[in-house]
């Protein structure tokens, strides 16, 4: 019985170098060599959202989409609005500002209340957090969008922070944070939500940036180092994918045949 699979082993091979990758940048950020990660105005833009709202005296909502953790490709954007979520919950203690989270899978309303609590609990804070601060709204995707926008206009936060996996909804969030006056960062990696966020928020987190903005904000030297490595796979699927046009173009299959196409 074959284990591997024909034409596949070329993709196989890649996988491995990815992950040698990896491995090289987070050993050699143990070692005091941590890679630089380059500005991204967005995550930048975090603390600037919440002090704006402490000053209006408003408070801020931290939104991680509205996917569940299982999705393949919508999983990880919730997991990345969940990092936020934990930076924002921290810089919000400090400043005594209120976030409010609003959920929609049920799954994933423990995992928000618990990331919120644990902050107050390492602020010293605990008896501060309060359980009703994550919105447990519907598990519908306009049951939660309608009680979303209406959480806006009751609530008028000075800042509205979109940061995960997003559909058809993402306009009309977007639309309503802007009318009621919220600071706005939003960020997907659903490439046909991303122009709604552009044309609406302060400011836009362009696919992969998101997953960035745990590393970014932590600045956490495992995580920069694993972005790092993670680049390596980008530049070897770029270079393949050129030489593949190329080759191609000149009537030749080789990397096709490679991949088993």
């Amino acid at each position: 019985m074959a284990i591997l699979i024909e034409g596949r082993i070329f993709g196989l091979l890649c996988l491995i170098v990815i992950m040698a990758a990896v491995a090289y940048y987070i050993k050699a950020a143990e070692g005091g060599r941590v890679p630089r990660i380059r500005r991204v105005a967005g995550i930048d833009a975090i603390d600037e959202a919440i002090g704006r709202a402490v000053e209006m005296g408003r408070p801020i909502i931290c939104s991680h989409g509205i996917a569940d953790l299982r999705g393949a490709t919508s999983g990880p954007q919730t997991l990345a609005g969940l990092s936020v979520l934990s930076y924002v919950t921290k810089r919000a203690i400090a400043s005594s500002a209120k976030v409010l989270v609003p959920v929609r899978q049920p799954e994933v309303w423990p995992i928000a209340a618990d990331i919120m609590e644990t902050e107050y609990k390492l602020a010293g804070k605990a008896d501060e957090y309060d359980s009703d601060d994550i919105r447990f709204l519907s598990t519908a995707q306009f049951g939660f969008s309608s009680n979303y926008m209406g959480l806006m206009m009751r609530e008028r936060p000075g800042a509205n922070i979109m940061i995960g996996a997003y559909w058809a909804e993402s306009l009309q969030l977007a639309e309503t944070g802007s009318r009621v006056g919220a600071f706005q960062i939003a960020g997907t990696a659903q490439t046909s939500q991303i122009p709604f966020f552009l044309v609406c928020a302060d400011y836009c987190l362009i696919g992969e940036e998101i997953y960035s903005a745990g590393a970014y904000l932590t600045q956490d030297a495992p995580l920069v180092a694993s972005l790092a490595g993670q680049d390596v796979g980008r530049i070897i699927a770029v270079i393949l994918s050129v030489l593949g046009t190329l080759l191609y173009t000149a009537g030749m299959t080789v990397l096709l045949d490679l991949f088993g196409m």
